[in-house]
């Protein structure tokens, strides 16, 4: 088990950007591979992106649709992070976005950070 902290949601203009961080204080986070999930009242959590560890893989991302060509996943493996840069933002962005990290069946979960996006 690893414990994961979520950062930098906030309010944000239509249009704008933001940059999500999935920080955890164990190593194995670095043979983890990491999803940004997310949830908007009255919906059910929904998969926004992942991306594979780089040292047991070879990192690979996948996005859903609704967010392709507007967010990035990245990780910074020395700082134990996972990024996501979210650009061009809806209001249908709105939602809370949780950090997810697993391995071997063993699967984590971050506390969630706000994300709104006003129109």
């Amino acid at each position: 088990q690893v414990q994961l902290v979520e950062s930098g949601g906030g309010l944000v203009q239509a249009g704008g950007s933001l940059r999500l961080s999935c920080t955890s204080s164990g190593i194995i986070f670095r043979l983890m591979t990491v999803g940004w999930y997310r949830q908007a009242p009255g919906k059910q959590r929904e998969l926004v992106a992942t991306i594979g560890s780089g040292i047991t893989g070879n990192g690979a991302t996948s996005y859903a649709d609704s967010v392709k060509g507007r967010f990035t996943i990245s990780r910074d493996n020395p700082k134990n992070t996972v990024y996501l840069q979210m650009n061009s933002l809806k209001p249908e962005d709105t939602a809370v976005y949780y950090c997810n990290a697993q391995r071997l069946g063993v699967i984590n979960w971050g506390q969630g950070t706000q994300v709104t996006v006003s129109s």
